[in-house]
């Protein structure tokens, strides 16, 4: 039977690979609540330092690494607006990830999640900052969220591009980087995805993004893509 092992991942500061004793090959975060295990996960530890196995059918983002998607807008020390945080199963991995000295502000417009996400994760991690709000309106926290060095969209609304484009007109500076998880079924059901996606890209290039990186990801996720991109400002 192989040692577990954990190494940096090559390209993504902050993100990590975990080789478990059956020589498997997962993505892993740096836990920054050591000894709390956050949806189930395996935790895994190294010389007095806990990692987090990162399950890619539980997380877009996960996923979108493992698809080989080449801009990643999460790294340690910066602050990030997360739009549709949802009960924070991938929020926990961007707190791992910006560490303590970075913040994520998470806005869910469903108040059971957000209790969860509350419960499950805020009373280990100082660097969330829970918002019950609709992220359509983004003026309405602009006291708690003040300014942010990144974007992550996960939100089910037919007008996601828009409302990201929206977050960033208000909390972004230009050459800010931004993912958006695109739900093809969440926008129009009649349509095949692959025109779906495109009209959601289309609107992107519209509100002054450059798009660098789209991947697919299938077998995670049906039906959604990750979109990677730069904002240039209003």
């Amino acid at each position: 039977m192989l040692s577990v092992n954990v190494q940096p991942h090559a390209e993504l500061e902050g993100i990590y690979w975990a080789r478990l004793e059956d020589g498997s090959r997962h993505l892993a975060t740096l836990n920054l609540d050591p000894g709390r295990s956050v949806y189930g996960e395996r935790l895994v530890r190294i010389r007095k330092k806990e990692y987090r196995v990162w399950d890619p059918y539980r997380s877009k983002l996960a996923a979108a690494v493992l698809k080989g998607t080449s801009e990643v807008s999460i790294s340690p020390g910066i602050r990030v607006l997360y739009l549709g945080s949802a009960s924070g199963t991938t929020v926990s991995h961007v707190s791992d990830i910006v560490g303590e000295n970075g913040a994520v502000f998470c806005v869910e417009f469903a108040s059971r999640a957000m209790r969860e996400l509350i419960i499950n994760l805020c009373g280990g991690r100082r660097n969330i900052y829970p918002i019950l709000d609709d992220a359509r309106f983004p003026e309405r926290y602009g006291q708690i969220v003040r300014g942010a060095d990144s974007i992550y969209c996960d939100i089910a609304q037919p007008d996601q591009a828009r409302i990201l484009a929206d977050n960033a007109d208000l909390y972004l500076k230009g050459d800010s980087r931004l993912m958006l998880s695109i739900k093809s079924r969440s926008i129009d059901v009649t349509l095949p995805p692959s025109e779906v996606f495109e009209k959601e890209i289309r609107t992107l290039g519209l509100r002054s993004f450059q798009i660098k990186s789209v991947v697919r990801l299938e077998p995670f996720d049906r039906d959604h893509v990750m979109v990677s991109m730069i904002y240039k400002g209003k």
